[in-house]
């Protein structure tokens, strides 16, 4: 029996919920309105699918000069989508691949995370660092997905705009940073100094840790200071992507002095 169009179509979309195929085929979901409209003109759009009902409120002739493009029901749509809310609209895109050779430059401005698992804390360090205006997010081998759904929704579009490294090996990215000068800084329980305390107004790079285990031994020992962030209240630690957003504009803060100096 040849099998329809249609049947290809929600094989394909739902296998990409999972992470062995969107390894496999290189494509993951971009789902919802305001996803879709975050895609440059330079992403590769594979297909894009709308629901009836949004087909009918909406033009939907532009996205035909960039994707293949389904209209299905409403109830199909809803079991394709990973949303409790679907808009009607999602795209099936290429993957974006990044090298640490493609972001490194002198007097960039990094976020590395080791291992990081969760995916609301991941979507959420990328988009603080899009927001900062940082050159590029890297993730160590061991850390959640980047294209996992929950890390997608989190970024809110983000993912498209920073560029982000994935399964990188620590050293070798310490190593590339520090030929081009760039200062590694991690917030760790045995910081000296508190981070408000360090220059940051040229090439630097936060570390992040493990939200479980924090920093490895390992990776700690490849940053070129741990600092300390104040916890007046007492408590053990913060959690990892305000921990992350703490740092990451201090770094604004005094890049945007420094300019202001000049």
């Amino acid at each position: 029996m040849i099998e329809s169009a249609q049947n290809r179509l929600i094989k394909e979309v739902k296998s990409l919920a999972e992470k062995k195929h969107r390894d496999r085929s290189g494509l993951f979901i971009a789902d919802g309105l305001r996803f879709v409209s975050e895609i440059p003109d330079s992403a590769k759009i594979e297909k894009m699918i709308f629901s009836e009902s949004f087909s009918i409120k909406n033009d939907i002739s532009a996205y035909r000069n960039r994707a293949v493009c389904y209209v299905v029901s409403d109830r199909l749509f809803s079991s394709l989508s990973d949303t409790e809310n679907p808009q009607g609209i999602m795209a099936v895109c290429e993957k974006r691949k990044c090298s640490i050779n493609d972001i490194i430059k002198k007097n960039g401005f990094y976020v590395i995370a080791e291992e990081m698992n969760d995916p609301g804390n991941l979507g959420t360090v990328i988009r603080t660092a899009h927001a900062a205006g940082a050159d590029g997010v890297i993730l160590s081998k061991g850390s959640v997905d980047l294209y996992n759904p929950k890390v997608l929704r989190s970024t809110m579009g983000s993912v498209f705009k920073v560029p982000v490294v994935i399964n990188a090996d620590l050293e070798e990215v310490c190593t590339a940073m520090k030929k081009n000068g760039i200062k590694i800084y991690a917030a760790h329980l045995k910081g000296k100094k508190y981070y408000y305390d360090i220059k940051l107004d040229s090439g630097c790079a936060f570390m992040l840790g493990n939200e479980a285990r924090g920093l490895s031994d390992r990776a700690a020992g490849l940053c070129d200071g741990l600092v300390k962030i104040p916890m007046p209240g007492g408590a053990e630690s913060l959690n990892a992507s305000v921990a992350a957003a703490v740092l990451i504009y201090e770094a604004v803060r005094q890049r945007a002095l420094n300019k202001s100096n000049r």
